[in-house]
């Protein structure tokens, strides 16, 4: 799918001690700001128990899960939309992802410095924010110089685009990201050519002691990342990238051992994982048979075609069929064979939009 995540955050927030545990890259972490200067990219794997269920049900030779990238970009500090630091080549790397993943600093440790001097989650979610979006307003008024020219000229093309950067520039002026500015959709096909930071999609990261990975509802940073979130209309996933740096290197039997002690079901890396998944915009279908269980990305609203087309590109050319059935109604009637006598397993056609958790078979002719 090409799609990445990239992980941002101040220097020293715990970003690629979480780097290291998302990929087991071993991203250089220490405890000084600037230590990571080039992006890293590491392709993680996607948890879902649904492969597991569907792996026990056809005891295949071989089953392979999805993944997606996962950037780690340097600490990003003040006044980098201006240069300072290396904030230049930073905003450059965020550009390139899809989706931003801020990590957040929600835990006090005398012995790893803080850039500003002090521990307060939304002062620094506040110091990227802004830097992002000082960097859209620097990227929205060169656009609006440009197409001022052609609107003088009542070119059609230009009075929209025109009128779509006046809105968004006063949602930056605003301190109001470019994601909240609604727009019809051919204004959105427009917006999008803009590559704005502020208009991707955001989840923000807490990173906690060790003391609070069990119950962080008690640890009064992350209490106001969530209510800083809220208004954002953004998710929080609390994590303690420490202690999943530990259990990444794990076996799935002692990871599972190391969780129950600490009195947690799952860890926050796979909560972050999918909900970094779903912030992108991606999906998940099966193939099931005794060579091989396989799940495979998509884009959410891709239609059967394009679905096949990600497994080959002669299953998009020749497309016929999708024999379709959900991972619920396969998994409730034990077997393809009972799904198939119970009437749960269609045959869809081109404009069939796939869905999340489609078990599917591809009929098609090259």
């Amino acid at each position: 799918m090409a799609l990445t995540a990239g992980i941002v955050g101040l220097p020293n927030v715990g970003k690629s001690t979480l780097f290291n545990a998302i990929t087991k890259a071993g991203a250089e972490s220490a405890n000084y700001p600037f230590c990571t200067i080039d992006p890293n990219v590491g392709i993680v794997e996607v948890p879902d128990e649904r492969l597991n269920k569907l792996t026990e049900m056809v005891e295949p030779k071989k089953t392979v899960p999805t993944a997606f990238e996962f950037t780690d970009i340097a600490g990003i500090v003040k006044g980098a939309s201006k240069g300072e630091g290396l904030g230049n080549k930073f905003l450059a790397h965020i550009r390139e992802v899809d989706a931003i993943c801020q990590v957040v600093r929600c835990f006090a440790d005398d012995n790893i410095t803080h850039v500003s001097g002090k521990v307060d989650p939304i002062d620094d979610i506040e110091v990227i924010n802004l830097e992002l979006i000082f960097a859209d307003l620097e990227t929205v008024e060169k656009r609006l110089v440009r197409v001022a020219k052609l609107v003088k000229q009542k070119d059609k093309d230009a009075v929209m685009e025109n009128d779509i950067l006046v809105k968004i520039k006063d949602a930056l002026e605003a301190n109001k990201p470019a994601r909240t500015v609604e727009f019809s959709e051919e204004q959105a096909r427009i917006a999008k050519q803009l590559h704005l930071l502020t208009a991707k999609p955001m989840l923000y990261v807490a990173n906690v002691g060790e003391d609070d990975v069990a119950d962080a509802s008690d640890n009064e940073y992350v209490q106001k990342v969530r209510e800083f979130a809220a208004e954002d209309n953004a998710e929080v996933i609390v994590v303690c990238a420490k202690i999943e740096e530990e259990i990444a290197e794990l076996d799935d039997e002692e990871k599972a051992m190391f969780l129950q002690e600490l009195g947690i079901e799952e860890s926050g890396l796979d909560q972050l994982i999918r909900a970094t998944y779903s912030l992108l915009g991606l999906a998940t279908y099966f193939t099931a048979g005794v060579q091989e269980v396989r799940a495979w990305t998509f884009r959410q609203g891709m239609k059967a075609p394009q679905c096949a087309g990600v497994i080959h590109t002669d299953f998009e050319r020749g497309f016929i069929r999708a024999e379709t059935v959900s991972y619920d109604d396969l998994t409730a009637a034990g077997s393809m064979t009972a799904a198939k006598e119970a009437g749960k397993v269609r045959l869809e056609g081109k404009e069939y939009i796939m869905k999340d958790g489609d078990v599917v078979h591809f009929r098609f002719n090259v």
